[in-house]
């Protein structure tokens, strides 16, 4: 999986908003608070609000909040919205993709890559993020050496 620069801004701006909840924030304190171009996060808070994620107020009381509680919104959430599905292959659903041959079986490892994806991403809130405290799972999987090498 690759993770875009929309989808870590995303995140970074949600878990910026859940950490400030119920108070509004305004754009440029998401961005300055997370170091992230401010044309770039007001594009990605669009897509957000778009979604149904954030809401925003004009004026000079105005600016973003969550949409709903912050352990409501999984980091499979944003992907979906900022990005579309967890995972495709070559722009289509895994379980719509068939392959002849000695490849059959490929369709059931693209099958698994996403059912270990969402075990991952739709188990992650917003707030747990913000709270520093990840669900064990996460301590479990980082634990091992082997997830820190690159391959």
């Amino acid at each position: 999986m690759h993770i875009t620069a929309r989808v870590d801004c995303a995140v970074r701006a949600l878990v910026e908003l859940a950490a400030a909840e119920p108070a509004l924030v305004k754009g440029d304190a998401l961005a300055g608070a997370q170091a992230l171009p401010g044309k770039f996060l007001e594009a990605v808070l669009a897509d957000l609000r778009r979604g149904g994620l954030v809401s925003s107020r004009r004026g000079p009381d105005g600016g973003y909040r969550l949409t709903r509680p912050a352990d409501e919104i999984t980091v499979a959430d944003v992907i979906r919205t900022v990005e579309g599905p967890l995972a495709s292959v070559r722009g289509e659903r895994p379980e719509d993709v068939t392959y002849e041959g000695a490849a059959e079986s490929l369709q059931r490892v693209w099958i698994a890559v996403r059912v270990n994806l969402r075990a991952v991403l739709e188990g992650v809130t917003v707030a747990d993020i913000a709270a520093g405290a990840l669900p064990s799972f996460v301590d479990d999987l980082t634990a091992d050496p082997g997830a820190w090498r690159r391959r």
